[in-house]
């Protein structure tokens, strides 16, 4: 019996893959930096909804979108050139905020110890 579903393990090379053209083929298209955090496939292997996170302007969080909405057709290309199965499945970009999010509570937890300690000396 096998421990993990071929979709999970196509689902962690379409990530490798695309994460790799991110930083080599959209470099100047897309200002700040963006990670490919999770690659979750359909059973069918037809369809990759690939999450990401993005550290920069806030502001252009629309246009990181539009960028990676616009090239997903060319990305889909590439990824299969390095993929040997029959059907290439269709790419969607969903933003990703729990990097963001993880940053922040990291932040308030550092206030409270920092508050801790403070009272701590006092």
């Amino acid at each position: 019996m096998r421990q993990f579903k071929r979709s999970q393990r196509l689902g962690v090379q379409i990530q490798r893959d695309i994460s790799s053209l991110l930083q080599t083929e959209l470099t100047g298209q897309i200002p700040g930096m963006v990670t490919v955090t999770h690659v979750k496939l359909s059973d069918d292997l037809r369809y990759a909804r690939c999450f990401y996170s993005y550290l920069g302007k806030p502001e252009d969080l629309t246009l990181v979108d539009e960028v990676l909405t616009k090239e997903s057709k060319r990305l889909r290309s590439m990824v299969g050139q390095s993929l040997h199965i029959r059907h290439i499945p269709e790419l969607s970009f969903k933003y990703d905020p729990s990097v963001e999010y993880g940053a922040h509570i990291e932040q308030l937890l550092e206030e409270i110890n920092k508050d801790r300690r403070d009272n701590e000396n006092d």
